[in-house]
């Protein structure tokens, strides 16, 4: 499974990638938020696809390709937050959580 940033190639143009409307009213101005700022990104990502294509080869020429890797240094930083928040989430109720067992 690959975990790719954002790269600089055509994806957040206008004519490359349409929104829908936000129908869910709890999810409106998050959806808004999240459209305006991919909107704002739009040939500022900072992944090269060059040099994508280049690491995609590079691993899946290996003799073991990861299973899981991570392209980009946006997206590495977004996988090392849902780590640290999905750590602080075991931790918080680890004592209920590990004593959930059969007692035999």
């Amino acid at each position: 499974m690959r975990c790719p940033g954002f790269f600089r190639t055509d994806l957040l143009t206008p004519e490359s990638t349409t929104y829908a409307k936000p129908s869910i009213k709890d999810y409106a101005t998050r959806t808004t938020d999240t459209v305006a700022n991919w909107k704002s990104m739009n040939g500022k990502q900072g992944g090269d696809p060059a040099k994508l294509a280049d690491a995609l080869i590079m691993l899946v020429s290996q003799d073991i390709p990861p299973v899981r890797w991570v392209a980009g240094a946006d997206a590495v930083e977004t996988v090392e937050h849902k780590g640290r928040d999905l750590i602080a989430q075991a931790d918080a109720y680890r004592a209920i959580s590990t004593s959930l067992a059969h007692a035999d």
